[in-house]
């Protein structure tokens, strides 16, 4: 009785989370808060770092521009008939204008600037509104280079240039940096936020890894994705992707990258000796994460990992620092990649780097370091040469290729965690995974 006491003891101290997940009316107050910050503080710094004094964010409900869901107050959960965002930098007063063409304003924030009755066109009244301003810039979401800042559609611009006096149009151009920062930039309450839900991230993976979700000979990797999805639901969150579990074993060859993400079979029990690996990630409060972690089937008798398996996870360790020491604000993300591969060469690693923007989208906007298939640099149409910046998070995300003798065969150790790079360099947001979590977790009558 002692001992099955115990054990529900330490199955519970497993599921116990840290951080509170809010009912919907706090997280609504929270996002709205976060966002009125980000227009009245963020958004005026951005604009003239880009030197754009007007932007203008077009959408039609349900086909909505990345962006302007970003814009949306909380109760908003899609445009609504035609959405019509301007944004007015006066940098000489120190002031913006958050102006909805509207009969409505959107949220607390955004203030309604069209009378219908006044004015029964929308798209003239919007026109009023830029003329009235004279706007040295009109910046509008088109660009070849970031899908995120690529959110106008060709009906809302055949219609915007239509309307726009001929004299403006001399003035329209790409917003797409002042896009990418807005989607990329985080602030500083938004990262207090980020520990938290990076902090629950890690937990369901250790509660997934764990004899309280498995049991070795019974259990199969798509039961533990599964598990992973339902949890999330039931703690009132999201994913933004199917979490996935794979298996690396002595008995099988290394397979093609791909294999980890889509080309794994389905069902496949798991069993003591193997080496598990998750790719999961969850939404919370309009902000992402994506984290990639490794467990241990122990045998019959073990105490711990296999010291092969302790120094591969190592090496993944190694192959993050230089990545890391190499992100530098101002390099682009094929100079990081390309400097972090060859650091990590030269000290006899076997390293691939794909790390990507993390944030108010998953595989979000800003600087692109590698993708597993391009491990020679993306092409400008992925970013090429968009620099490091600032106040951005990334989803750390690599693997090195390892020798195992005892196995007959090579294995990848794959990591991926949120880091935030700031002023004073990086950090990860709530550590990294540097041991092994094993399975099942060890009590104390089981290590005598």
């Amino acid at each position: 009785m002692k001992i099955i006491v115990f054990f529900l003891t330490a199955v519970f101290s497993i599921t116990t989370y840290a951080q509170q997940v809010l009912p919907e009316s706090e997280r609504a107050r929270v996002v709205d808060e976060i966002l009125a910050d980000r227009f009245n503080n963020l958004l005026p710094e951005l604009m003239d770092r880009s030197d754009i004094d007007m932007w203008v964010v077009i959408s039609r409900e349900y086909n909505e521009d990345p962006v302007l869901k970003t814009m949306l107050p909380a109760t908003w959960l899609n445009a609504r008939r035609r959405t019509m965002l301007l944004f007015y930098r006066n940098k000489a007063d120190n002031t913006i204008e958050k102006l909805a063409v509207a009969r409505y304003n959107v949220g607390e924030s955004i203030i309604s600037a069209w009378d219908k009755e006044k004015e029964p066109d929308q798209w003239k009244r919007l026109m009023q509104l830029i003329t009235e301003r004279d706007p040295a810039k009109i910046g509008l979401n088109f660009s070849k280079d970031h899908n995120i800042a690529d959110g106008l559609d060709k009906t809302d611009y055949d219609m915007f240039m239509e309307y726009l006096p001929k004299a403006y149009h001399k003035k329209v151009v790409s917003a797409e940096q002042l896009a990418v920062r807005w989607i990329e930039t985080r602030t500083e309450r938004e990262m207090v936020i980020y520990d938290q839900l990076v902090s629950i991230t890690h937990t369901i993976i250790a509660e997934a890894f764990s004899e309280a979700v498995i049991t070795p000979g019974v259990t199969t990797t798509t039961e533990v994705e599964w598990w992973m999805r339902q949890k999330v639901t039931d703690m009132g969150l999201e994913t933004w992707f199917h979490p996935t579990v794979d298996v690396q074993r002595s008995s099988e060859a290394l397979v093609g990258h791909l294999y980890s993400f889509s080309g794994r079979p389905d069902d496949m029990v798991i069993l003591p000796g193997d080496l598990l690996h998750c790719d999961f990630g969850i939404t919370y409060l309009r902000l992402n994460t994506d984290c990639q972690e490794l467990a241990y089937v122990l045998k019959p008798g073990e105490k711990q990992a296999p010291k092969f398996l302790v120094e591969g996870l190592k090496s993944g360790n190694r192959v993050q620092d230089y990545l890391t020491t190499n992100m530098i604000e101002g390099r682009t993300g094929n100079a990081i990649l390309a400097k972090a591969l060859k650091d990590a060469k030269a000290a006899g690693l076997r390293p691939a780097i794909y790390t990507h923007p993390l944030g108010l989208y998953g595989h979000s906007a800003g600087t692109t370091i590698g993708m597993w298939d391009a491990q020679g640099g993306v092409m400008k149409d992925d970013g090429e040469s968009y620099p490091l910046n600032p106040n951005t998070v990334y989803a750390i995300e690599l693997n090195t290729t390892i020798t195992i003798p005892e196995w007959k065969r090579d294995i990848r150790i794959m990591l991926e965690e949120a880091g935030f790079y700031g002023e004073n360099g990086f950090r990860y947001v709530n550590g990294r995974q540097t041991e092994l979590l094993l399975i099942p977790r060890l009590q104390p009558h089981q290590g005598n």
